[in-house]
């Protein structure tokens, strides 16, 4: 399983605007094969910061997702990002 999770900032007033954009890969990601879980929120504290959670059943599943990566105007909004890719190996109910 590839979990990807961090964060991106943008402008805090372009914020709704950024995510209200990204509604249809959202909903393109949880159809595409191998999606387990995506999900983009706004923070509740820092007004320019977007939290990135992603789960997907495989390197593959997620590569064919992500083809060419954002649309240019999502990509000129962001300020910067500290997303990472994790590895697991195994999972545990809570």
């Amino acid at each position: 399983m590839i979990i990807v999770s961090g964060q991106l900032h943008v402008a805090p007033d372009a914020r709704v605007a950024y995510l209200a954009g990204c509604d249809a890969v959202v909903e393109q990601a949880r159809k595409s094969p191998g999606c387990l879980d995506y999900a983009l929120s706004a923070d509740r504290l820092d007004p320019g910061r977007i939290n990135v959670y992603e789960r997907w059943e495989s390197d593959a599943d997620l590569e064919a997702f992500r083809g060419s990566g954002p649309e240019p105007e999502q990509a000129a909004a962001i300020l910067g990002a500290e997303v990472s890719k994790y590895r697991i190996s195994g999972v545990e109910v809570a």
